[in-house]
């Protein structure tokens, strides 16, 4: 693997090496561990939040098309959530193209997954984005001062 794609990795708490993490024996599998955590007093609920999870890890590439997911019951310990509340946010998934599940074998990244999950996320951003705008136009910001704060987003991002 690529060093600097391991150290992205692990700075995300994404985690290969089981000995790293003490899990129950049922956990001690090779698949890609990232460092779950479901704030429950957020609007959202548990299996929104995962699928957002999940999505921003295959949109950056650090699960890319093939790459298998952890468990149900894996990831359920992980989050501190009802199983249900995982198979939920993977059946949405699946049910979006982005993961495909195979009897006995586990969850997988589907070829078209990377590429589905940037689309979301692009696409869930910017209406984020259109409601902060217009938000920030109704308390009285000048549009020409929102359009100079994201300019120097751009001029920043680019440097």
């Amino acid at each position: 693997m690529d060093g600097a794609l391991r150290a992205r990795q692990e700075s995300r708490g994404f985690v290969r090496d089981p000995e790293r993490l003490k899990c129950p024996p049922y956990q001690d599998d090779s698949t890609v561990r990232m460092d779950w955590t479901v704030d429950l007093s957020a609007d959202a609920p548990p299996s929104r939040q995962l699928v957002r999870a999940l999505l921003d890890a295959i949109a950056c590439g650090d699960l890319a098309a093939g790459d298998q997911l952890p468990s149900v019951r894996q990831l359920a310990a992980k989050a501190l959530v009802n199983h249900n509340t995982v198979a939920r946010a993977y059946r949405d998934l699946e049910h979006m193209g982005i993961v495909r599940g195979h009897n006995g074998l586990g969850v997988f990244v589907s070829a078209t997954g990377p590429r589905i999950a940037r689309d979301e996320r692009r696409a869930g951003t910017l209406a984020e984005f259109r409601r902060a705008a217009g938000e920030a136009l109704r308390a009285g910001h000048a549009a020409d001062d929102l359009v100079l704060h994201v300019s120097k987003l751009r001029i920043r991002r680019i440097a």
